[in-house]
């Protein structure tokens, strides 16, 4: 199970009821937060949700505001007595970026570690978050910007008769369920192929912003479960600005999310013009039907299928 909260819809500037982008993502116990714009505190705040856990923190792109909230994030953190390291990824010149940023948080009781994505894909793993896979990937914006899609695996089931026939004992099932391998005093190894079935659907969600349509985003969101998307623009009359910005309608979105073949799209990253989103719904769900225009706070559990 993944617990996905949005929570931020807006783009450019945070409004009374509409706080700046930003996405928590948690499993395992441990928390991945992409973005962190003006106001992403207060968001968290709202929902219950504490800075502390934050384990990782991912940035699309280096715009204000998806970045702004930052300074102000890392000291809560370190004022909540937080030591463990805390990894920041991004596209290339994260750590110069951050650590101006930290002009105002210049001393913390943690350390901060860095990735910088430099490829145009790039996928890696969390510590703590076994089965969990972050993939990076460029899109289309008007300084390096990238999406994510993130997956969480699922083995196949466990084969009872099939360790019992091979006289494995049951003190290790529990182990090989969960990948591990083990060599008996009499030599023999044992591993979880030997008592696992082959693996099942995972899941799989995919977040980008801050872009023109592009075959990254249908390619690293195909059959994703939740796929969230920049819809920036909702009127019609507005295509030759998301062009020229090179941001996206919801239009665009839709037909992107019904090419990679996704279950659900939630729309995001709205203008401060669109002051309600709904209203242009029944033409973008024309498009893609399982289309939800986001608002803050907005939360889901993502489980395997049966």
């Amino acid at each position: 199970m993944i617990d996905v909260c949005l929570l931020g819809t807006g783009g450019m500037m945070p409004l009374p009821n509409r706080y700046l982008t930003s996405l928590m993502v948690r499993y395992n116990g441990k928390c991945v937060l992409i973005d962190c714009g003006e106001a992403t505190q207060i968001a968290m705040k709202k929902k219950g949700l504490s800075s502390k856990p934050i384990d990782v923190i991912c940035f699309t792109h280096f715009h204000a505001d998806h970045v702004s909230g930052l300074p102000g994030m890392l000291l809560t953190m370190g004022n909540a007595e937080r030591t463990e390291p805390l990894l920041i990824v991004g596209p290339k010149g994260v750590e110069r970026i951050v650590n101006a940023l930290r002009v105002i948080a210049p001393e913390l009781p943690f350390e901060i570690k860095f990735k910088e994505l430099t490829t145009d894909e790039e996928t890696f793993e969390i510590e703590g978050m076994p089965g969990f896979s972050v993939t990076a990937f460029k899109v289309n914006h008007n300084i390096t910007c990238y999406g994510y899609s993130m997956s969480l695996k699922r083995q196949g089931k466990f084969n009872v008769e099939a360790a019992m026939a091979a006289g494995i004992d049951k003190r290790y099932w529990n182990g090989l369920q969960k990948g591990e391998t083990y060599t008996l005093d009499d030599g023999r190894v044992i591993t979880p192929d030997m008592v696992l079935g082959d693996a099942r659907k995972g899941i799989k969600l995919t977040y980008t912003t801050d872009t023109r349509p592009t075959d990254s985003i249908v390619r690293n969101a195909a059959e994703s479960d939740l796929f969230i998307c920049e819809g920036m623009y909702g009127e019609p009359d507005k295509q030759a600005k998301a062009r020229e910005y090179k941001h996206m309608t919801f239009y665009e979105a839709a037909k992107m999310a019904r090419d990679a073949g996704v279950k659900e799209m939630w729309l995001t990253h709205y203008s401060p013009s669109l002051v309600n989103p709904s209203e242009f719904l029944p033409d973008t769900r024309k498009i893609f039907a399982n289309t939800k225009a986001a608002k803050d706070g907005r939360s889901v559990e993502l489980r395997f299928e049966d």
